[in-house]
């Protein structure tokens, strides 16, 4: 039988290996302007009253409870260049949290949510719902305004490093 420990490992791991699309979830309101990177943004349905998306977020992030309360927020899709972005809101810099949007160029969206300038695809959300399954909080929002770049090459990331994505032979 496994341990609880090396089945963390192994998973852990085997996670590492898939490369994802590196996005940032911001949001502003009530609850304050926060931010922090997500590699965990997918698609629920584009069908239904309004499109809508799916991401997760730690339970104890800033971001997360300002999320909550302010009941929107934006999925700003990263560019291939926006690496000191995906960064800066990891908290891999010295940057205090509260100076993060000083130091990157955004606008309020239509609802006031902060679109990421140069970002390939940024998708304001209402929030539908959350549920906070054992340490994140998996956010479901409708999409109320997208934003696409003439850049659509997105920021990925996988195998602990970022990556690009290129076009194979045989590809159409």
């Amino acid at each position: 039988m496994t341990s609880a420990a090396d089945l963390r490992t192994a998973f852990m791991e085997g996670m590492s290996r898939a490369a994802t699309f590196v996005a940032v979830a911001t949001t502003d309101g009530e609850g304050g302007r926060a931010g922090v990177t997500v590699s965990s943004l997918t698609s629920v349905s584009a069908d239904g009253e309004q499109p809508s998306l799916l991401l997760c977020i730690h339970h104890q992030s800033p971001a997360a409870a300002a999320i909550l309360k302010n009941r929107a927020f934006c999925a700003n899709l990263l560019a291939e260049h926006q690496q000191d972005t995906a960064n800066l809101f990891a908290g891999r810099s010295t940057t205090d949290r509260a100076e993060r949007f000083d130091r990157v160029a955004w606008e309020p969206g239509e609802i006031g949510q902060p679109f990421l300038t140069g970002a390939t695809a940024v998708f304001e959300c209402r929030l539908a719902t959350a549920l906070l399954w054992e340490t994140h909080h998996i956010i479901v929002g409708r999409v109320s305004a997208v934003r696409l770049s003439d850049n659509a090459s997105a920021l990925l990331y996988g195998q602990r490093a970022y990556r690009k994505a290129i076009h194979l032979a045989g590809d159409s």
